[in-house]
């Protein structure tokens, strides 16, 4: 070895090892007893004497290992003694089982514990020496990045794909398939009992294809024992028996043997569910994988949370909604209902306007058509409040406008107990048979637009009925009317959202009622249902789907002598006896 060998050595990082002193370099007899022995000194100018070469080397960050041409060790530094302490002086280097040294590869290679990096460098006289460097640090530094940066971008898509599903049943299917196979190959979601049965979907890894999900149902009393306590929040962590209970309860079918873990999804006062994984691996979930479990399940359990809590109020408005849409006419002889809504708010089926009947015990009945103030919910309540009114105070009071007057107080005392400024208009009327078929309308009105009768001749006369708001004052002013339709005509209901509906050319014009009664002239031959729909339709067509009020017809039709009940249709129906067939069909 000479001087030109290690000239371009690098001398290291300043991590410095202390040289051994437990044994020193050996040296194969053919070699000078010292390689700097033919070298010149160096110059000093503080006089001492110049270094030795080696201890100088022996404080390099690398590990070296010298070997001569027959691959015999000749010399070992302290740094390559600690970190390849099987590599012994005056033995061959392939005998020392290093790998990356004992094959000749040069590259990165792990030994009893260590992460090494090795390169070789030719000497002169085909000697070479081996470079060795511990990267143990360096390279699980890279590694804990590389897994962070994993864990990272897989709670990322989590978060994404779990931020869109509202439904429970499709959030759970998304929980399972998002969790195979990153954190399991069997992962499998309990939701907390209902009705004292507990839900579950599962999610079982497929060779490169996408998760397969099923789903099923167990009793509460069937869980396994560690899903239970999982469900009161308890993370159990001594579960040697879970994969045999989970086998049991026929949630991990054919996985005995793995290794599973239970953690709570938290919800808002109580955990929404578990999540039981499951893997075929030797060894049991560390501390790491624990933890990106919990981080997922805190995700999981907050969509599902999320999406239960949207399913509560869903089914709770769709309960209200039902409560508090119009009802249908009650059937009554001698006459013929149809009626046509259209809410403001689609999404929500309901509104502020109001039609409905009741049957009184003289064979009359009471009918009424009204429009709250305001639009949605609020007005939608206080339509379900009037209707309710109406409902119980026409068994008390059958005359008009006294029964418009009880409503009135009615709706004064509920809007001033809630401190509301609601107010209401109404057309209440009570109709009652007469002998020749006709109809005997008796009307009272509250400041609502005035109905439309459509005559046998195909004329539309506009009924002078007037009156005030009720819900504004004590004691109103009621305009009361009486109306006789013959066999075969109709009165028609209306609220404002017809007659104020913008559209037309301009989009701006007001649809009005002289369209209206241009729109009805010549249809005194429709069924009720038919002309109420017609009203609806030429309503919606001059809106062209611009925004709109809300929109209700109430059409009472006199059948006539020989006409019998009939059944409310919402489409043209089929005629009440065959003496209108004739007259639908011409």
């Amino acid at each position: 070895m000479t001087a030109s060998d290690v000239r371009d050595w690098d001398p290291g990082d300043g991590r410095h090892s202390t040289p051994s002193t437990t044994r020193p370099p050996a040296w194969s007899a053919d070699l000078p007893p010292h390689p700097t022995a033919d070298l010149p000194p160096v110059p000093s100018d503080r006089g001492s004497a110049a270094p030795d070469l080696f201890e100088v080397v022996e404080h390099f960050r690398e590990g070296l290992v010298v070997c001569d041409a027959t691959g015999v060790v000749r010399h070992v530094s302290p740094v390559a003694e600690r970190l390849l302490p099987g590599v012994t002086p005056g033995e061959l280097l392939s005998a020392a089982g290093v790998p990356g040294l004992s094959d000749g590869n040069a590259g990165g290679f792990s030994y009893r514990g260590r992460r090494l990096t090795a390169r070789q460098v030719p000497l002169s006289g085909a000697r070479c020496c081996w470079y060795v460097e511990d990267v143990t640090d360096s390279v699980g530094r890279a590694d804990a990045l590389l897994a962070e940066r994993a864990r990272s971008a897989f709670l990322a898509v989590v978060g994404d794909k779990l931020g869109n599903p509202l439904h429970p049943d499709r959030a759970a299917a998304a929980v399972v398939r998002l969790a195979v196979p990153t954190l399991a190959e069997v992962a499998v979601l309990v939701l907390a009992p209902r009705a004292g049965r507990a839900r579950w979907w599962r999610a079982s890894r497929a060779d490169d294809e996408t998760p397969m999900v099923d789903s099923g149902a167990l009793a509460a009393a069937e869980l396994p024992a560690a899903v239970a306590d999982g469900l009161t929040g308890i993370e159990p962590h001594a579960v040697d028996w879970l994969v045999e209970q989970a086998i049991d309860a026929g949630l991990l079918p054919g996985l005995a043997g793995s290794a599973a873990r239970v953690v709570p999804l938290p919800g808002r006062d109580a955990p929404v569910g578990v999540l039981l994984v499951a893997r075929r691996a030797t060894g049991w979930y560390d501390e790491a994988d624990v933890e990106l479990i919990r981080a997922f399940t805190a995700r999981a359990g907050a969509a599902l949370t999320t999406a239960l809590l949207y399913r509560d109020q869903a089914e709770v408005a769709d309960t209200l909604q039902a409560s508090l849409l119009p009802v249908e006419p009650a059937e009554a002889a001698g006459v013929q209902w149809g009626t046509a809504y259209r809410p403001a708010q689609a999404g929500l089926r309901i509104g502020g306007d109001f039609y409905g009947s009741h049957r009184l015990a003289d064979g009359g009945s009471v009918f009424f058509l009204g429009d709250v103030s305001g639009k949605g919910v609020e007005a939608a309540v206080l339509t379900g409040q009037l209707r309710q009114c109406l409902q119980a105070l026409h068994r008390l009071e059958s005359h008009p406008g006294r029964l418009l007057r009880l409503l009135n107080d009615a709706l004064l005392e509920t809007t001033q107990a809630h401190g509301q400024g609601r107010f209401a208009t109404i057309v209440l009327g009570v109709a009652r048979p007469q002998r020749d078929g006709g109809l005997t309308l008796t009307l009272a009105g509250g400041g609502h637009l005035p109905p439309l009768v459509l005559r046998a001749s195909g004329e539309v006369e506009s009924v002078p009925l007037r009156g005030m708001l009720i819900g504004v004052v004590p004691d109103p002013r009621v305009g009361e009317v009486t109306v006789r339709l013959a066999p075969g005509e109709t009165c028609l209901l209306y609220s404002d959202g017809v007659t104020e509906a913008r559209g037309g050319r301009r989009g701006d014009e007001q649809f009005g009622t002289e369209r209206l009664v241009t729109a009805l002239s010549g249809c005194q031959r429709m069924p009720a249902p038919a002309l109420a729909e017609r009203v609806e339709q030429i309503t919606c067509d001059w809106l062209a789907h611009g925004d709109h009020d809300d929109i209700a017809v109430l059409a009472l039709r006199a059948t006539g002598p020989s006409g019998r009940e009939s059944r409310h249709l919402h489409s043209v129906p089929t005629p009440a006896d065959p003496d209108q067939q004739e007259e639908t069909d011409a």
